[in-house]
């Protein structure tokens, strides 16, 4: 790889960690006016309806024409389906720096399922980066648990949500042998547009409210809310993971999750007024370092077509 071939991943995964650390306080303020499937089905229908805008003029090529799509299917049943149902219910449950701990725990999960399904070898010095990464997230939760009182139940509920994001980027890096990032990314949201909506809109029809069912984008907060989660936490960010999982290994991309900790920590402090404590620090630099060690010590897979 060219030097700047090996940069692009790198700054792609920074720039969706920034953006989903984000989310999750986007998200803790949405459900102030949606219910969670209402908020997720706007938040598809905006992806979505840009995605078409920019097929319509072209800015994109899709095409599925003749082509085996069935793995895709079972891509988008766990992202985006099981992992925002788990998601958006367990930020509902928990604050928004809890969530962005808990995410962070995807690089285990992933480093698992990548030496399992990918054949993925992780060298020694990689695996003691990635556990010190996660021991960060781990002290902070722990401290924070002793001086605020956490919800237990929403806490599981978003290890649903690590699980089906692990599972994602195994079948995300699997998928990018037959297709492209954009492709991916085109295939999940119109996924996630009929699924969401669709258990939203019979909700509305059951409660004879739909003729209501865009009302709160009146609202500034949750149109600003839906737009920032469904065209750049949607479109922008997951464009940037499939095109990141489809030039590195799962393992060392998954790593930039834990970066969403420290990005949930700094928003939920700024935007929501969350408290902060000593122990974000020496978490922060915990998660921080392996972050940079997982990358800096990289590893090779054994069968290269995974590098296209």
């Amino acid at each position: 790889m060219a030097k700047k071939e090996e940069m692009l991943p790198i700054l792609s995964g920074l720039l969706v960690a920034v953006i989903f650390g984000f989310s999750f306080t986007f998200t803790k303020g949405a459900l102030e006016i949606l219910d969670p499937f209402h908020l997720l089905g706007l938040r598809f229908l905006f992806a979505s309806s840009l995605l078409w805008v920019l097929r319509l003029f072209k800015v994109i090529k899709i095409d599925f024409s003749g082509r085996r799509i069935k793995p895709l299917f079972f891509l988008t049943l766990f992202q985006p389906v099981l992992y925002f149902i788990c998601e958006v219910t367990g930020v509902d449950m928990t604050s928004a720096s809890e969530s962005g701990m808990m995410i962070s725990l995807i690089p285990v999960v992933v480093a698992i399922l990548g030496v399992i399904f990918l054949k993925e070898k992780p060298s020694s010095k990689q695996w003691i980066f990635i556990f010190l990464s996660v021991a960060g997230v781990i002290f902070i939760t722990i401290m924070r648990g002793s001086e605020v009182e956490g919800n237990f139940i929403g806490m599981l509920v978003l290890l649903g949500a690590v699980f089906s994001a692990g599972a994602f980027n195994i079948l995300s890096r699997k998928s990018s042998l037959y297709f492209n990032a954009i492709e991916i990314t085109f295939f999940m949201m119109m996924v996630g547009l009929v699924v969401f909506n669709g258990i939203s809109v019979t909700d509305h029809v059951i409660k004879g409210t739909l003729t209501s069912y865009f009302s709160p984008l009146l609202n500034p907060s949750a149109f600003f809310a839906v737009a920032y989660l469904g065209i750049l936490s949607s479109v922008v960010a997951f464009f940037m993971l499939n095109f990141m999982l489809s030039k590195i290994e799962a393992t060392k991309s998954a790593v930039f999750g834990n970066l969403v900790t420290v990005v949930s920590i700094i928003a939920g402090i700024l935007v929501l007024g969350e408290p902060f404590y000593w122990f974000h620090v020496v978490g922060a630099i915990l998660i921080l370092l392996g972050v940079w060690g997982t990358n800096y010590y990289g590893i090779k897979l054994p069968n290269t077509e995974m590098d296209n």
